[in-house]
């Protein structure tokens, strides 16, 4: 199992990632500053590190600095709310492999980790299947039984979420957060909608409807 170190020290946003990883199969350490951030990194316990910039103690960019100044090669995701471009400039000379900036949707900044793992490891899974729907993470390319599906890229979040957890029951609130993002409105009926468009394009038979729980891909 993958293990991702959190380094942010706003809780609601840290809390907020820590689950959606753990969800979507990663281990995970929550670092509250730049200092503990720094030590947990060169550990060499980890496969890679999301690291906000503005943190207590030191900040994201002395993290990064010091860390690449080691040698350490572990893989980073800077992600802030400074997206100006001498920031996102700074943060990738600094040695970050990528920049996402706040507020982010969390299916985006997982297709990034993924991204940087399959990077990292050639021969990662790229193509998820259950049944006859296969995804193509790379291309996002969908087909069931065997024709090619148009799906938007919100419809391609959702179908992903639910062909990696195929068999499960997973919660309005759940497909919320993991594809639209921490900014997500509890109250809002989008899931709903888009499982609507799902079923459509999938097959109606598909996605089953978990009274009071939420949908399951069967």
């Amino acid at each position: 199992m993958a293990s991702i170190l959190i380094a942010d020290d706003e809780a609601r946003i840290s809390g907020f990632i820590d689950k959606g990883l753990r969800s979507a199969g990663y281990a995970t350490r929550v670092a509250r500053t730049g200092t503990e951030a720094l030590d947990l990194a060169l550990s060499d316990e980890f496969d890679l590190m999301v690291l906000d910039v503005n943190m207590p103690g030191l900040d994201g960019f002395d993290v990064l600095e010091q860390l690449r100044g080691s040698g350490s090669r572990l893989p980073v995701i800077m992600l802030t709310a400074r997206i100006e471009l001498h920031d996102t400039v700074a943060g990738l000379e600094g040695g970050a492999d990528d920049y996402l900036g706040k507020p982010f949707r969390f299916d985006e900044l997982l297709a990034r980790i993924r991204l940087r793992m399959r990077k990292d490891d050639a021969g990662s899974q790229t193509t998820l299947t259950h049944r006859d729907v296969s995804l193509d993470i790379r291309t996002r390319r969908a087909t069931v039984g065997g024709h090619t599906v148009e799906l938007s890229a919100r419809e391609f979040a959702l179908a992903e979420e639910l062909v990696r957890h195929a068999g499960q029951v997973l919660s309005r609130e759940q497909l919320l957060s993991r594809v639209w993002g921490y900014d997500f409105d509890p109250g809002s009926n989008v899931a709903d909608v888009y499982i609507g468009y799902l079923r459509h394009k999938l097959g109606a038979d598909r996605i089953e409807t978990v009274r009071g729980a939420g949908y399951r891909l069967l």
